[in-house]
């Protein structure tokens, strides 16, 4: 049974999304950690310009490392869901691997092993807190029991037995 969800974009375009969207997350955050700590470590007075400077030189980096990253991630993904024929939390959990493991491959095999596992548990990590808040918040779903009998609804005590309401 062939699968295909066309409430999607296809693939090429959420690669492009992805990569887009990380690229802006790791910059915006990359401007508020450098220009922090660019203006702790500038002498008072020049601490605006220390800033600006620190922000200018490392957070394009920022954002480039963690666009590649999600450019990755969101490419293994599309490359599991592809070859799996499904869309569950593993293809997550694949990608997560892959990921991992291709950016820790310059350091080595060992490293790479070891950066794909840590990613990979990490997105394990993502994708099971994912399931869990998706059940928790699935609850008005659920089926509702179906009401008492009349005989077996609660009495409400008459207004005489309880004090102070005269």
């Amino acid at each position: 049974m062939t699968y295909a969800d066309h409430s999607r974009d296809p693939c090429p375009w959420v690669i492009l999304n992805e990569f887009g969207a990380a690229f802006a997350m790791g910059t915006v955050g990359g401007s508020i950690w450098y220009g922090i700590k660019g203006a702790r470590n500038s002498p008072r007075g020049e601490r605006f310009i220390g800033a600006i400077s620190s922000m200018k030189a490392r957070a394009p980096v920022t954002g480039g490392n963690l666009g590649v990253f999600g450019g990755l991630l969101s490419t293994f993904d599309c490359a599991a869901k592809c070859w799996r024929q499904k869309e569950d939390a593993w293809n997550g959990i694949i990608s997560g691997f892959m990921t991992g493991g291709c950016l820790g491959a310059r350091g080595g095999p060992k490293s790479g092993l070891g950066s794909a596992i840590a990613c990979g548990i990490l997105l394990g990590i993502f994708e099971g807190v994912g399931v869990v808040v998706s059940r928790v918040l699935s609850e008005g779903n659920r089926p509702q029991m179906a009401p008492l009998p009349a005989s077996m609804t609660p009495q409400q005590p008459p207004s005489s037995s309880i004090p102070g309401l005269q």
